[in-house]
């Protein structure tokens, strides 16, 4: 079983509990976006979409470049195949607990 920090899992379950911040993740998976345009298609602030924004950051999942006033955010993908692998290997932490129970 591949070790994982418990830290970059938490942040990035966390960060994808919000069905906003997942199709926030879903347009950026296409490529990267200025945040005035990422915030487009929502019926909220654009500083409703910025807190948004810095917990996907916070999480390790978007990072952030500044042109001027233009803020250009990039998918991070490394904590998403972390979480990945780690939902994979469900299956055999609940074997091992269906063994130890056994």
């Amino acid at each position: 079983m591949v070790k994982y920090s418990p830290n970059v899992l938490d942040r990035t379950f966390a960060a994808l509990a919000d069905p906003t911040r997942r199709r926030i993740l879903a347009h950026l998976a296409s490529g990267d976006q200025c945040v005035t345009d990422l915030a487009r298609p929502y019926a909220m602030s654009l500083p409703a979409v910025s807190k948004h924004l810095r917990v996907l950051e916070n999480a390790g999942l978007l990072r952030r470049r500044r042109y001027g006033r233009v803020h250009e955010m990039q998918l991070e993908a490394e904590p998403l195949k972390q979480a990945a692998q780690w939902v994979e290997e469900i299956p055999q932490i609940l074997g091992g607990i269906a063994r130890s129970l056994g």
